[in-house]
């Protein structure tokens, strides 16, 4: 269990959706809060079958958090590698248009060739 610092309790209230301030709230501090082995160490404590069930729940929404927290690093981290492909993919191309400027120049400083063959 730990007390919430101001960001964080600041964070809490938008997301609780509270409009008041929290002197109006009769918070004059932060609220204490459980980590989720808090809450598996008080449900061992807690004895009554509503306590159980709310437990179970609070720890349901922990997993549940930390799936949701877990599937958004995996698309950072695809994001990143799409990044990184795509600055490697602007140097190859910029590469292969160098090379064609390359071959337009030579073309155009070619002196035209004397035909071969029969003449008329």
């Amino acid at each position: 269990m730990f007390e919430l610092t101001k960001e964080e309790f600041d964070n809490w209230r938008s997301h609780f959706g509270s409009s008041n301030s929290s002197d109006k709230m009769g918070l004059r501090y932060s609220p204490m809060v459980f980590t989720e082995q808090g809450v598996a160490m008080l449900s061992s404590v807690l004895n009554s079958s509503t306590a159980i069930k709310v437990n179970i729940q609070i720890i349901r929404v922990f997993t549940k958090i930390r799936e949701t927290l877990m599937d958004n690093l995996n698309i950072k981290l695809e994001i990143e590698e799409i990044k990184k492909n795509l600055s490697h993919q602007n140097k190859n191309i910029e590469l292969v248009f160098g090379y064609l400027d390359k071959l337009l120049e030579k073309k155009e400083d070619q002196n035209p060739r004397q035909k071969t063959g029969y003449k008329k």
